[in-house]
């Protein structure tokens, strides 16, 4: 009897615990709070009836009150008023009176008679109010609301956290980049990149200098999507006025987010350079580039006016921005031109510029020009960020780096005693796809980074000092539009990944869970639909698995989704209904098929995932590969040659595999004698990414693993200027053989060819799958 009532007791426990749980559910939100503690007491019931008080001296407040009156109108329908008269009960009280070592720390306390919102500053006060605006948005209660008693303390882990919105390859209006800067605002990120110039526009208005917006604003056509040299034959064009650059950094300021304008330089400055062709070191010829990539046309170092061009146009740019920080690029600046320039050799020989064993003495001259705008800056009060590009030729004295090419740049540059940012493409570029399936999504620059890999980024590398991870200030996304040009679509690119980089940033690294995540995602979305933004939903799709089993020899496939609805599937090819089979367990392939699976509910049919399986004497067999692929495009290593799936130009999905500066070479076991006459390998091409394909492809067979026996040899050509995207099938067609191992050979291309903007450096070499037959 006595175990019967202890069991009775521990189950009532667990359930007191369950239903406590879910009563706070409410407020596990995005970014998750870092502290939510249970109190005991009635809930607070928003409703008409209640009131906001903020104190009647403090501006700042004030307006968080106004904005917190107007989010609770748009999530409920009631207007609440503001009042700067002290009230006991059914009140919000707005406070910056917290005392805590992070400025955008708060405090959340409920009880039955108010909501207290107390910041460190008027900015953590504010993000205590977007916690109370997303709670309210998510719950579908109408007109009142029961907020249960609550001790809420809350503050983000990195002081930057950053969203970059390029408007230079497409303009964006004034209206919509207040829109994004409100999206910002609701993922508690603090920082907008403005990235306003570039080869194919100039966006911001110089009064001293006319022809920078008259000219260099307006492209008269725009390449079609990767097609290299057609173009749409429409003019694209627009810019900001000052006085509209002084609206949105104010529209920014006021949602307590900083405005970073980037005037990228030296290089990827054409649109500068059609408007004042004195100031490269060509002179002439130049026009707004129309194409997508890098050009070799830069600003000329050797020329005394490119530096009173740019420090007039920084002059004119300082009143409008009052940020510390001005991102001044650095990055892809060809050097050829500077080679040839006798203006810029003269600079260099001027300067005692020389080659050393790690950077050439263009390289150097960069380093200078790079150093002089920032001192510049300095002596005005500003600090400079830039490219990790800038660490080549020696870095400017006190730039922050901010990391795009990997993190090791932004491990260098704190190592040296430099703040960074890390921003690496590798997991928070939003202009790569989203979805391995990039046939069925908006076009885009190419890569794959789903929602779980922004999740999984963590910006503080292993292997730093307490003191190094001190100077890693933050992170941020990046949103490069040369494909993006409606707002839609820049919605699209950009929710709900920003979700997951809102919880990287805010979030304790040891609190983070992917899973949890997902789950309040769900929810989450309720306020997009809310705000009627535009984002991909591909959480709520079908997601794939991929295995390959070599023991034996068979493909299975694994189908997940964030949604409660159940997953049904085809393997004939078919639309599937709810009349197919529901997926319940792994799928396994043995033979060529093509799957088809959706999540269907009552109301709601997914997008139909498809995917086409391949089968041959290759597939699913072991394999061995003599160099590993660079990590970043490793995936599953060999496995992903052998496992049916044919990768497409969207080279970051997990098709394909890579190398950086090794030669590929794999070795496949049949595991039996057999007849074999012919051996294909996928490769791919895409200058603009560095991407080189082989040098030679060369298949050799054997009976036994040791002695092998060539049957096929043919050299290779490097990859053309002009060259866009493209998938290349080698394939070995030989006399019959009889073999159990076959061995393929294909040699990377060791520098990225004279011609290019990044002559010299190492090259990559993308292969896929392997057919044998």
């Amino acid at each position: 009897m006595k175990k019967y009532i202890i069991f009775i007791v521990l189950l009532f426990g667990v359930f007191l615990l369950s239903a406590q749980e879910k009563k706070y559910e409410i407020y596990r939100t995005i970014p998750l709070a870092q502290n939510i503690n249970s109190v005991s007491g009635k809930p607070f019931v928003l409703s008409s009836k209640t009131k906001i008080y903020s104190p009647k001296n403090d501006s700042g407040l004030n307006r968080i009150a106004v904005f917190l009156s107007e989010y609770i109108e748009i999530a409920k329908g009631i207007k609440v008023q503001v009042t700067n008269s002290p009230l006991k009960e059914n009140v919000i009280v707005l406070e910056n009176s917290l005392k805590s070592n992070n400025s955008e720390a708060y405090t959340f306390d409920v009880n039955q008679n108010k909501i207290n919102i107390n910041g460190a500053s008027s900015a953590g006060t504010f993000y205590g109010v977007q916690l109370l605006r997303k709670v309210l948005l998510e719950n579908e209660a109408k007109l009142q609301i029961e907020l249960p008693a609550v001790a809420i303390t809350d503050y983000p882990r990195f002081a930057y956290r950053g969203m970059h919105l390029d408007v230079a390859r497409h303009f964006a209006s004034v209206e919509f980049v207040k829109k994004y800067i409100d999206l910002l605002a609701l993922h508690n990120i603090n920082t907008f990149h403005w990235h306003l110039t570039d080869d194919q526009g100039w966006r911001v208005e110089i009064k001293k200098y006319p022809k920078l917006t008259q000219v260099g604003a307006i492209r008269t056509e725009t390449q079609v999507g990767k097609q290299v040299g057609v173009y749409d034959g429409k003019p694209h064009g627009g810019f900001y006025t000052q006085e509209q650059i002084k609206e949105v950094v104010a529209y920014a300021q006021k949602r307590f987010i900083t405005t970073i304008p980037e005037i990228d330089l030296p290089g990827h400055m054409v649109a500068a350079l059609a408007s004042y062709p004195e100031l490269g070191c060509v002179g002439e010829g130049y026009e707004v580039y129309k194409k997508w990539g890098v050009s070799d046309d830069v600003l000329c170092i050797g020329n005394e006016k490119t530096f009173t061009f740019l420090e007039d146009v920084f002059t004119e740019l300082i009143p409008l921005f009052p940020s510390k920080y001005y991102h001044i690029g650095g990055d892809e600046c060809p050097k050829k031109r500077w080679e040839k320039c006798p203006k810029c050799q003269a600079k260099i020989a001027e300067l005692g510029l020389k080659k050393d064993s790690q950077h050439s003495a263009e390289e150097k001259l960069q380093s200078y020009c790079m150093s002089r705008i920032e001192k510049f800056l300095n002596a005005r009060g500003k600090q400079v960020i830039g490219w990790d590009e800038i660490l080549e030729g020696g870095i400017a004295p006190n730039a922050t780096i901010m990391s795009w090419r990997s993190s090791q740049a932004g491990v260098d540059a704190v190592k040296q005693g430099h703040k960074a940012i890390m921003t690496p493409s590798s997991h928070v570029y939003f202009d790569y796809y989203q979805s391995t399936d990039a046939a069925s999504e908006p076009l885009a620059i190419g890569g794959f980074i789903n929602m779980e890999r922004v999740y999984s980024f963590e910006p503080i590398p292993n292997g730093l000092t307490q003191e190094e991870k001190k100077l890693v200030i933050g992170a941020q996304a990046n949103l490069w539009r040369e494909y993006i040009n409606t707002d839609s679509q820049t919605e699209y690119m950009v929710l709900p990944r920003l979700a997951a980089l809102s919880e990287v940033v805010w979030m304790e690294p040891e609190k983070k869970n992917y899973g949890d995540f997902l789950n309040r995602l769900s929810g989450f979305l309720k306020i997009y639909d809310k705000l009627n933004y535009n984002y991909a939903k591909h959480i709520l799709e079908v997601s794939p698995e991929y295995k390959v089993d070599t023991e034996n020899g068979q493909l299975i496939l694994n189908l997940k989704t964030s949604s409660k609805s159940p997953i049904y599937y085809t393997l004939d090819g078919s639309e599937p209904t709810l009349k197919s089979t529901k997926y319940t367990e792994s799928i396994i392939i043995t033979n060529p098929v093509t799957v088809k699976a959706t999540v269907i509910s009552e109301n709601y049919t997914s997008k139909v995932f498809t995917k086409k399986f391949e089968f041959n004497k290759a597939t699913a067999k072991p394999i061995v590969l003599k160099n590993e692929p660079i990590e970043r495009y490793r995936f599953n290593g060999g496995k992903t040659l052998v496992d049916g799936r044919i990768g497409t130009t969207a080279f970051s999905t997990g098709d394909w595999i890579a190398l950086y500066k090794d030669d590929f070479e794999a070795t496949i076991d049949l595991k039996s004698i057999q007849q074999i006459s012919e051996v294909s390998m996928n490769t791919f091409t895409s200058p603009n990414d560095w991407i080189f394909g082989p040098k030679e492809f060369q298949v050799l067979v054997s009976a036994d693993g040791i002695n092998f026996n060539p049957v096929h040899s043919e050299d290779l050509k490097i990859a053309q200027k002009g060259d866009g995207p493209k998938i290349i099938n080698l394939k070995a067609v030989f006399t019959s053989q009889d073999a159990r191992y076959v061995k393929i050979k294909a040699p990377i291309f060791e520098q990225i060819p004279e011609w290019h903007y990044s002559a010299g450096q190492p090259t990559f070499l993308f292969v896929d799958e392997i057919t044998i037959n």
